[in-house]
């Protein structure tokens, strides 16, 4: 269906949202006879059902796994799950089923821009927005688009012109993507997620490993993470595209690395057996903590197999400014250091995150998401000063301190009131000496106390400046 003449095709739309909305009404203007169908009916997707309604396009709410008779294609937003009935009916009648970025992909125009795409389990959004800011410095037109919050069919199908685009990918949107053929890829890293999702940890790396098939100039993979570059020895990729590596230690040839606090190229130069090209500083990258190192190398190498010259790779980390709640600083007090990384909902995110500083008093804890706790308290008991627990799941990050680390004093605070971060910050000042960081990195969801993370790391920083004040 590349080349599809859309007018009178019976297509379903699974999902309203970020990703169905768009959809819908895309193969609705290019003549295809559109029904949406959506699990809830609430007031807000009454709402957008009557939007949608208003064009002429047919929304079922509260049944999302019914097939309707006719469709010939279904398009679904990336969350619904595999096993859904409604696409066990479309396998069973041989109906193809789609992503949103899938469609994105094939309703490009001829000389639609190339993509250079990123996934990983942690990192994206950050690396994406340095690639496009790398991008931006060498004065092409870009945009950081897909997971980030931006539609890619929004990009793909807007009156805007891009020279190449920056695309983050969700293991989700993979998994629904068939055709995708990007520029050059790379996965960050691989840690277990959303297995509930994806059945298992082999189904959630093959569709991370989607991201290169049919790369044409690189597949870009984490020399220390060894699952990413099997991923690569298993894609199916144009004759000529060559795999890169980046690594935080020395570069070999073909790969990025760090050597006394550069960033060095061994890939993208005329010698790669003797010669290396200096990219930036690790202080050009904000903040300096290793992972995040490993994320500017990462978009780097993304951008040096666009061809970008190493003074824009420089310019773009330096200008570049990372998300809130990322590892982001909020204030120093009493001569303690205050961290922001909300973000951290996962064990592997916040164990970058720990890694980044010592000592520490780590204020931890939500919903755990069926993960375990051991092998990231082992890693970061020397660095702990003291610990401090909230949260539903809390219990389980107390139980793998006690067996690893029962030395660090431990503070459960088992109360879930708005008030409930102000006193964990309070009991992490009190924890903390000078020198000290305090660090919100939960390794947990925030639904069980919080809307989101973002919500969670604004209480976080709330109760840090009204601690600032209280102690000023």
């Amino acid at each position: 269906m590349s080349n599809v003449d859309w007018q009178g095709k019976h297509v379903t739309v699974a999902g309203l949202g970020v990703s169905g909305i768009p959809a819908a009404r895309a193969l609705h203007e290019r003549g295809a006879l559109v029904t949406v169908v959506n699990d809830g009916d609430d007031e807000r997707s009454r709402a957008q059902a009557a939007d949608l309604e208003a064009l002429g396009i047919t929304v079922r709410l509260g049944d999302g796994d019914t097939l309707p008779e006719s469709t010939e294609l279904v398009v679904t937003a990336p969350g619904w799950k595999p096993g859904k009935p409604l696409f066990q009916a479309a396998a069973e009648a041989d109906v193809p089923v789609w992503g949103d970025v899938e469609l994105a992909w094939r309703l490009r125009g001829p000389d639609a821009a190339p993509w250079l795409a990123v996934t990983g389990t942690n990192g994206k959004t950050t690396t994406v927005r340095m690639l496009a800011s790398i991008l931006e410095a060498a004065g092409l037109r870009t945009a950081a688009v897909g997971n980030i919050g931006v539609s890619l069919l929004d990009a793909v199908l807007g009156d805007e012109t891009y020279d190449v685009l920056a695309v983050e990918l969700s293991s989700y949107q993979l998994h629904w993507a068939p055709s995708l053929r990007a520029h050059s890829g790379a996965v960050l890293n691989l840690a277990p997620d959303h297995l509930d999702w994806h059945g298992s940890m082999a189904g959630y790396a093959a569709d991370k490993g989607r991201i290169y098939e049919g790369n044409s100039v690189a597949c870009v993979y984490n020399a220390q993470d060894a699952a990413t570059e099997d991923l690569v020895r298993e894609a199916d990729v144009e004759e000529g595209c060559r795999a890169i590596g980046f690594t935080l230690g020395t570069p070999g040839p073909s790969q990025l690395g760090v050597v006394d606090g550069i960033l060095v190229d061994r890939a993208f130069v005329a010698n790669r057996q003797k010669q290396a090209q200096e990219l930036a500083e690790v202080g050009d990258v904000n903040p300096p903590a290793p992972h995040n190192i490993a994320n500017a190398l990462a978009a780097a190498a993304l951008a040096r197999a666009f061809g970008v010259q190493p003074a824009a790779v420089r310019d773009g980390l330096r200008a570049f400014r990372p998300d809130a709640h990322r590892i982001e600083h909020v204030a120093d007090v009493a001569g303690v250091t205050y961290i922001d990384d909300s973000k951290a909902t996962n064990t592997h995110a916040a164990e970058a995150s720990l890694a980044a500083y010592e000592p520490i008093v780590w204020i931890a804890g939500g919903l755990a998401k069926g993960a375990t706790f051991d092998e990231l308290v082992t890693g970061a008991a020397k660095r702990l000063r003291g610990v401090v627990l909230m949260g539903a799941d809390r219990a389980l990050i107390r139980e793998a301190l006690t067996r690893h680390a029962p030395e660090v004093p431990v503070v459960d605070l088992d109360r879930t009131d708005t008030g409930a971060m102000s006193a964990a910050v309070l009991e992490a000042a009190r924890l903390a000496r000078a020198g000290d960081t305090v660090l919100l990195a939960p390794a947990c969801a925030s639904m069980d106390m919080f809307v989101n993370y973002n919500k969670r790391g604004e209480a976080f920083a709330d109760a840090v400046r009204q601690l600032a004040d209280e102690s000023a």
